[in-house]
């Protein structure tokens, strides 16, 4: 069933039934009215004859002893019957239009009677000793209320059809931009994510539109991480390849020291294109929004620890950890797998970079009230201003590393996720690095 149908239904059913309900309302008080001044013509037309009969002459008795006077006479209106009787039951008077047999007069007042076959609405009221009674008959009053009902009855029935109609015709056109909506994503190809560009919509539509767009945002950015892997890895998995494959066949074709260096250099290709992989990965689960929280949390001095263990399993320059006294002992506010990673590709390139013979220093000071700040200090070459702006572009190398080139977009997109600041300062002896995490708002409780 469409919106437009179930809509209609729905609204037509509650205006039904709130018609119906105004509908029998008004008709019974229509009734009510009717009755009520039917009853008053009675009463109103007894007091006009009481009047006009003291300014008749004296009535000639007709045939059985009844004078037969006109309406006109009596001063009634046409279809009203009317009877004037003594005291003691004897009829003085009567009009044309009153039934052959006499009308009961013995009860003041409204009251109804069975004449032959035939019921009558009288009143009759006492005045100067005589009953005066005046009557019409209640098939008369039906035939009138029926008019009258149905008089008042079909202006609503057809406001209330034409009602129903014009909310068809309006829902048609309230829903238009829906089906607008509905025929511009019918008419997009597969792989559009183009944000979708449709004029004059209500206020209600536009956020589903905008949210919409958001997700073909969204959608375009992870097609745009899926071409940048798959391309990065076909340019970046061809030379380790290549060289591991020309390496093996050195082997095969010589033998003794060569045949040994050759499958050396092999192996280093190979732990080299391991790492390359294991990076790759690594980008892609980060970029991709792959969850890495598994409940735990560690302090900034844990996660430290963990990422100079780490890093520290390849041989190298040594690690320095210097810890300021007030570093807090809350929880970091990120997933230590993200952390301890992010400040392992710190090291690591530090370590790749650092002179012979000197060391890497990982500091940590507290940075403001809810934030902790890990700096990572190498002694290099001296580094360009134009270098620090590309380093965390994938796969730039500076000219004299031999890493991946992925270890700090790595932490940059690790940065991104978690909400926290990287910032590279290059100064006369080296390279520093500032990785400024957020705590979180509960203390954490070291075990």
């Amino acid at each position: 069933m469409s919106l437009r149908l179930r809509l209609t239904l729905a609204l037509g059913a509650a205006f039904v039934l709130l018609w119906s309900a105004a509908a029998t309302w008004m008709l019974f008080d229509v009734r009510n009215q009717l009755m009520l001044s039917l009853d008053q013509r009675l009463a109103a037309s007894a007091r006009m004859v009481t009047g006009l009969l003291v300014q008749l002459p004296q009535p000639q008795l007709g045939e059985g002893g009844i004078t037969r006077l006109s309406a006109e006479q009596l001063g009634i209106e046409n279809g009203l019957a009317c009877q004037v009787s003594s005291l003691r039951g004897e009829v003085l008077a009567r009009s044309h239009s009153a039934p052959d047999s006499v009308l009961d007069a013995q009860h003041t007042g409204f009251h109804n009677q069975l004449i032959g076959d035939t019921a009558w609405r009288t009143f009759t009221m006492i005045r100067d000793g005589m009953r005066i009674t005046t009557a019409d008959r209640l098939d008369e009053r039906a035939t009138l209320k029926r008019s009258v009902l149905l008089a008042a009855a079909l202006p609503v029935l057809v406001a209330l059809l034409g009602s129903l109609v014009v909310l068809w015709i309006g829902l048609g056109k309230g829903l238009s931009p829906l089906r607008r909506i509905r025929t511009a994503l019918a008419q997009r190809s597969a792989d559009s994510v183009d944000p979708l560009i449709i004029e004059r919509l209500p206020p209600e539509l536009a956020p589903l539109v905008e949210t919409q767009n958001q997700l073909f945002a969204r959608i375009a950015q992870a097609l745009e991480r899926e071409r940048r892997l798959t391309d990065d890895a076909a340019h970046e998995l061809r030379s380790p390849l290549t060289a591991i494959k020309t390496h093996l066949q050195v082997a095969a074709m010589t033998e003794g020291d060569t045949a040994r260096r050759a499958l050396a250099q092999a192996e280093l290709g190979t732990d080299r294109l391991h790492r390359t992989l294991e990076q790759l990965l690594m980008l892609a689960r980060v970029e991709g929004r792959v969850s890495f929280d598994d409940g735990q949390r560690c302090t900034a001095i844990e996660v430290a620890q963990l990422a100079i263990a780490d890093a520290s399993q390849q041989p190298g320059p040594r690690i320095e950890l210097n810890a300021a006294a007030d570093v807090s002992l809350r929880a970091l506010a990120m997933p230590p797998a993200l952390a301890i990673a992010a400040l392992r590709n710190l090291l690591d390139n530090a370590r790749r970079h650092t002179r012979p013979r000197s060391h890497v220093q990982l500091s940590l000071q507290q940075h403001a009230e809810d934030k902790v700040c890990f700096t990572v200090v190498d002694h290099g070459p001296v580094i360009a201003a134009q270098q620090v702006e590309r380093f965390t572009e994938r796969f730039w190398r500076n000219s004299e590393g031999d890493g991946s080139g992925l270890g700090l977009s790595i932490v940059k997109a690790i940065a991104e996720r978690c909400g926290c600041e990287l910032r590279f300062v290059a100064h006369g002896d080296g390279l520093q690095v500032e990785l400024i995490a957020g705590l979180q708002k509960a203390d954490y409780v070291a075990e």
